[in-house]
């Protein structure tokens, strides 16, 4: 009886709109269902590779999507410094990586207790925002939603992206306006 192995994984890069986060495509998948994000090893549950990735000088966070993982490096290091070593990293512990493991869906659980106004923004950006977000490595969560303010929080490559502050949030604030309520008010929640 033979077992089956997995392949040898290419991996190439892409560029992200944040200079500190870059996009690792893998021709396999890395998560088949849902995205996760880590900001700490802690973090990393069952997902074995996230967790060592963690151990390579820099990195500050990571989002697994689909066939794609973007890491997040701190600003003193440099990418010429880590490319090379996540790559490899990436490469090697593919082989006992499992694309389905299981991460704690709190964001069911939250979408559930959701109130009707925030649950019909949320499929708004579901549709129309959310695809290029974790297109670039990163998602947004709707937190709150009170006399026409919404408080927003980027996840991913989005958090520290610079344009999320800028021309990002003006086409959140655009898409809701036309499609949810004229006067609707967009803000990023402060992180604490």
């Amino acid at each position: 009886m033979t077992t089956e192995t997995k392949t040898d994984v290419n991996v190439f890069i892409q560029p992200t709109p944040n200079p500190n986060a870059l996009k690792f495509i893998l021709d396999a998948p890395v998560k088949l269902e849902g995205s996760s994000t880590y900001r700490t090893p802690m973090e990393c549950g069952e997902n074995k590779m996230a967790h060592e990735l963690f151990r390579v000088r820099g990195v500050d966070q990571m989002h697994f999507f689909d066939t794609s993982i973007t890491i997040t490096k701190f600003g003193y290091e440099d990418w010429e410094n880590i490319e090379e070593t996540l790559m490899q990293k990436i490469k090697e512990l593919y082989s006992s990586h499992d694309a389905n493991y299981h991460d704690p869906d709190p964001e069911a659980e939250r979408r559930a207790s959701l109130s009707p106004e925030l649950l019909a923004i949320e499929e708004i950006l579901d549709k129309t925002i959310r695809p290029g977000l974790q297109g670039d490595g990163g998602d947004i969560v709707a937190l709150s939603y009170e006399d026409g303010i919404l408080l927003v929080k980027y996840q991913g490559a989005c958090g520290t992206c610079p344009s999320s502050t800028t021309g990002t949030l003006e086409a959140i604030k655009g898409i809701l306006r036309d499609e949810y309520n004229p006067d609707i008010d967009v803000y990023i929640a402060p992180e604490f």
